[in-house]
């Protein structure tokens, strides 16, 4: 049987809130833009005391959950963190969740949820430049700089 093909932009935003020794994360927003043929779907949320890489790799982790069976995905982001570290997750599992360098690798909570979902479909991934007029990336940061400056709003 045949994968549907799903073409995914996503995403991540964070706003630092005020800064102090204890505390620099701030507020998150993540969104995915989902492309099946001509249909789209538009997810988004977000959380408060996050980072701007935690938001990235939430966009992809619930971009790919939101698919209900296998699918041959392409992900495009404009975030290398999310997509060099798609093709190291593997080894760092493997190595224990330490990368290379022999250093714990971070979020790897948010890691672990992605790995299975990587597993469950084909991803393919694409760097694209961020701002540069791509409708779908361009929907997915309007989204998650919205959600952050929501959350951002509602702890203050």
């Amino acid at each position: 049987m045949e994968r549907r093909h799903v073409d995914i932009f996503t995403d991540g935003s964070c706003i630092q809130g005020p800064r102090n020794k204890k505390f620099i994360d701030g507020a998150g927003g993540w969104a995915a833009v989902l492309y099946y043929g001509n249909e789209s779907l538009n997810l988004y949320g977000g959380e408060y005391k996050t980072t701007n890489n935690r938001m990235e790799l939430t966009a992809a982790i619930k971009a790919l959950e939101a698919l209900q069976e296998s699918c041959d995905v392409t992900l495009m982001s404009d975030s290398e963190y999310v997509l060099i570290g798609i093709t190291h997750v593997e080894g760092w599992k493997e190595r224990d969740w330490v990368n290379k360098r022999g250093c714990p690798v971070s979020n790897r909570d948010l890691w672990e949820q992605l790995l299975p979902l990587l597993k469950k479909h084909v991803v393919h991934t694409k760097w694209i430049r961020g701002h540069s007029g791509i409708p779908g990336n361009e929907i997915c940061d309007s989204l998650a700089s919205t959600m952050s400056k929501r959350i951002m709003q509602e702890h203050m």
